[in-house]
């Protein structure tokens, strides 16, 4: 890779651009130096601890064959007509058949009669192995260095990125034939355990270079936590919990023995909810501490018996991360409307997958492993097919809000009251769980006015200065997409809960794609036919365009 050293900036070029740490990123660049070109990664934490699935274990699912048909019509279902057979089929073989490879790199699956059982991993153990092959293969891996805004050609193609390196307090610019965002979805920074990178930084990135989102009303997916010590989101132990109110009265939240998933955000509207682990048997405990040991780190630190004592609980939003919307694709390579621009993990759309319903756990970490082979591979395609002078392209950087002020001369504004109005419009259940009309509009105009905060004077004294404010404005962009689509789709669809729209409308067989930044959009994008092909989509003709 040609390198080139200033005082103030690191230049790169490589053939495949990667941005992003978690397992999606990992497996894009993989994939793309598996097809013999230069590989760069750039992540905002370090590639192998930062992001959620570094964080604690995870199902994937892989089934063997014999279950294939069995899972992709459970799969299915949970879409609400709006997943798409094809793509599940697509997800799930490809995770079975990637699954042994990690092994091979030296992940060690437990065994039961001399056999793997690939059906989960640990975390951390999981993306150490992904770390050191990529090294293996010739993968240039910068930590501490997030990319905050994307490269354009004249044609509009993607050429790139640019962004900062923490430790070496100076910018970087990497100059590539072809870029994959990875680096997962928007948990607004509500401390969900491993979330914090997770700011929707790409989603920004992906429409100021010409991109679409998808399905953005599946952001509102929250998860159960201790309430003494909110960031650890791990809903397993709770299927064996017992819950009352302050006074110690029974509040029920089972329907035929099996957990309502509605009944905790119903109750905590109403006061403080306590829950005891006293319906899990000594078999089921030992189980689930040996599978979910991270959910009873709190429990142990505070010197609290889960199956004796009751705690407080409470719900953690962790947005589009377990949520479904993302950056709209369009081909079976996870390509996106802009040439040579790739998406892959939770940074992309997962509609195909699950429509509105979370793809938490399993799914998800399926759709990583898949999505991001894709993607690698079809970036790499991408560069080749431009030739020798792909580096010698004029470049434009693509960044806006948050990097440069459309107001010179403007007040500098803060960061971090900026993330906080975003989170008083975010975090509340009553907002952002039970959606209604005139409260999304509500939302919206307040989310307008940051908006129009973030297009003044930020700053840029140091590369932490240039990291925070960018962040800020991609959760703002974020958060007005959000409520853009949710206020669209006037029905209750998995998900998507809308208050003044209850029942789920048959008729709404479309995903709806969103964009804009001065002036928001979407645009029904109907389903033909999700339940034998692949996703061939119609336009419809914008819907709704609205300038608050």
């Amino acid at each position: 890779m040609l390198t080139a050293y200033s005082d103030t900036e690191l230049q790169l070029t490589a053939d495949v651009l990667v941005i992003g740490g978690g397992p999606a990123a990992a497996w894009a660049a993989w994939a793309a130096a598996a097809q013999g070109v230069k590989v760069i990664i750039v992540d905002k934490g370090f590639l192998g601890t930062s992001g959620a699935a570094a964080a604690s274990g995870n199902s994937v699912m892989a089934p063997s064959p014999e279950n294939w048909e069995k899972d992709v019509s459970e799969c299915y279902s949970k879409g609400n007509n709006l997943a798409n057979l094809r793509w599940i089929e697509r997800v799930i073989e490809k995770a079975w058949l990637s699954l042994p490879l990690v092994e091979d790199w030296g992940y060690r699956f437990p065994k039961e009669n001399g056999e793997s059982v690939r059906k989960s991993y640990y975390g951390p153990e999981y993306m150490r192995v992904l770390r050191k092959n990529l090294l293996r293969v010739g993968v240039q891996i910068f930590d501490q260095s997030p990319a905050l805004e994307l490269l354009l050609a004249d044609d509009g193609s993607v050429a790139g990125a640019r962004g900062v390196q923490r430790q070496n307090h100076r910018t970087y610019t990497v100059r590539a034939g072809a870029v994959v965002l990875a680096n997962g979805g928007c948990a607004f920074l509500s401390k969900a355990l491993g979330c914090n990178t997770n700011t929707g930084d790409g989603l920004l990135m992906a429409v100021e270079a010409g991109g679409e989102l998808s399905s953005m009303e599946a952001s509102s997916h929250y998860r159960i936590s201790t309430a003494f010590n909110a960031s650890v989101t791990r809903a397993a132990p709770f299927y064996w919990a017992s819950y009352t109110d302050e006074a110690g009265n029974d509040l029920g939240g089972y329907i035929n023995g099996r957990r309502d998933p509605s009944f905790l955000h119903k109750a905590l509207l109403k006061g403080p909810v306590y829950a005891r682990l006293d319906r899990a048997t000594p078999e089921i405990q030992a189980l689930v501490e040996k599978s979910h040991f991270i959910a009873f780190l709190p429990y142990k630190k505070a010197g609290i018996d889960p199956y004796t004592e009751r705690v407080p609980v409470t719900l953690v939003l962790e947005g589009t991360v377990r949520g479904t919307g993302g950056i709209r694709i369009v081909n079976e390579s996870c390509g996106t409307k802009v040439p040579g621009l790739y998406a892959a993990g939770d940074a992309a759309s997962r509609e195909f997958l699950a429509g509105l319903a979370s793809g938490g756990d399993g799914p998800n970490a399926a759709w990583a492993i898949s999505t991001g082979q894709w993607a690698g591979e079809g970036a790499a395609a991408f560069a080749k097919s431009l030739g020798a002078h792909v580096h010698e392209r004029v470049v434009r950087p693509a960044g806006q809000a948050g990097l440069r002020s459309q107001y010179p001369g403007s007040e500098t504004f803060g960061s971090e009251a900026v993330v906080r109005g975003v989170q008083a419009e975010m975090f509340p259940l009553e907002k952002n769980y039970l959606r209604c009309e005139q409260r999304l509009l509500d939302s919206l105009a307040k989310l307008e006015m940051l908006w129009q905060q973030v297009q003044g004077n930020p700053k840029q004294d140091t590369v932490r200065d240039m990291e925070f404010s960018r962040r800020a404005a991609a959760l703002v962009a974020v958060a007005r997409w959000a409520y853009f689509s949710a206020l669209h789709r006037t029905e209750t669809r998995s998900e998507h809960i809308r208050m003044d729209y209850p029942e789920t409308d048959p008729n709404q067989l479309y995903y709806q794609a969103t964009g804009g930044l001065e002036r928001l959009w979407v645009r029904r994008d109907w389903v033909k036919d999700a339940s034998a092909t692949p996703p061939v989509l119609t336009t419809q003709t914008t819907a709704s365009v609205l300038k608050l």
